[in-house]
């Protein structure tokens, strides 16, 4: 029996305390590029997905950085050539905001199958590549997020 994915989803913005920040460039649409993002799985706190999302898409052991739960929800429309993915009848997906904080760009290790590249660009430049307007708000509100330690 085919397993849908939950309407539940994290965002990672992956960033460096320079401002630089992460964006994977999707294998299932070139030229779309976002941060970390998937859904939850079975009934895992969402701190667990994001971090399970980072390693997955990254390779980034997220528990050696900082990474903050920003308490910001958005919902939106699932864009239709991924319903599919989710049970009949969802068009609604509710995503929750995460930061993950690194010293400075580190390689990354890409999933093959979700991604086709990275790149680390300035957050002004990282905010008008992304495809979602999401990403793209989440993105902005990066230089009142650093945290300085």
């Amino acid at each position: 029996m085919k397993r849908h994915k939950q309407p539940v989803s994290v965002l990672v913005v992956i960033y460096t305390t320079a401002l630089e920040v992460l964006l994977l460039e999707r294998a299932d649409h070139p030229g779309y590029w976002q941060s970390v993002t998937g859904s939850r799985e079975e009934d895992e706190a969402l701190r667990v997905t994001a971090v399970r999302e980072a390693g997955e898409e990254t390779g980034l052991d997220a528990s050696l950085y900082l990474l903050s739960d920003w308490q910001l929800q958005n919902s939106y429309e699932i864009y239709p050539h991924w319903r599919h993915r989710y049970a009949p009848g969802v068009t609604q997906n509710t995503e929750h905001v995460f930061g993950l904080q690194l010293p400075q760009p580190v390689e990354i290790t890409i999933a093959p199958r979700e991604h086709l590249n990275y790149q680390w660009l300035p957050w002004q430049a990282a905010a008008d590549k992304v495809f979602s307007p999401s990403n793209r708000a989440a993105i902005l509100q990066l230089p009142g997020r650093i945290q300085h330690g």
